[in-house]
């Protein structure tokens, strides 16, 4: 009598692997944008805050020297400014939203600084990742220039170039160190000036 075998046995492995590539499916469905809001510890935290966002990390922007260090980077040597990296999903936020967002943590009109640090290592910016990142950049740029609030904007707009991570002590810096972040944070003055300009 003939018996009927079936030739794809559902194991256990099986699931495993479907589990794994639905995983990494919704993964892949993150997307990631780079801005500059002077110190990266609070351009971090702030971004951390946002729903949607996934994390952010510290790292340097738009120098000519490979692999910088802190120490480098902070002196003025290498030309980078301090970023953010930001890992967030689309279905949640979107790019254009984060833009809007980014503009209210930092004050635009400042040049080569951010509050109290001072240099073009703290200048604030924008870098895209793709033509359409461009167009809601300038697009968001230009809106925020109609709007009389701000005579000259000194944030950088910018083709995103190769991000390097700053150092592990760096990350999450502002939840393994909440003392002496909230203390730089307040002594800045940053949230002041930002009630100010933004208020």
């Amino acid at each position: 009598m003939f018996k009927f075998r079936p030739v794809f046995k559902f194991t256990a492995a099986v699931v495993i692997g479907a589990s794994a590539l639905l995983g990494s499916a919704a993964h892949a469905a993150n997307a990631t944008a780079i801005f500059a809001g002077g110190c990266f510890w609070c351009t971090e935290s702030d971004f951390e805050k946002v729903p949607g966002v996934i994390e952010a990390v510290s790292g340097y922007m738009g120098g000519k020297v490979p692999n910088p260090t802190y120490q480098a980077v902070s002196a003025g040597y290498t030309g980078h400014t301090e970023a953010v990296r930001v890992t967030y999903d689309p279905a949640k936020v979107s790019y254009s939203q984060l833009v809007e967002f980014f503009w209210k943590t930092i004050d635009p009109s400042e040049k080569d600084r951010q509050f109290c640090d001072i240099g073009d290592q703290y200048r604030s910016g924008i870098y895209w990742g793709s033509e359409a990142e461009r167009q809601t950049v300038l697009a968001s740029r230009e809106a925020l220039q109609k709007t009389g609030r701000f005579k000259t904007i000194h944030t950088e707009t910018a083709p995103a170039s190769t991000f390097y991570l700053a150092e592990d002590y760096h990350q999450d810096y502002y939840k393994k160190n909440p003392v002496r972040y909230n203390y730089y944070r307040l002594s800045c003055g940053r949230d002041v000036q930002l009630n100010r300009v933004w208020k």
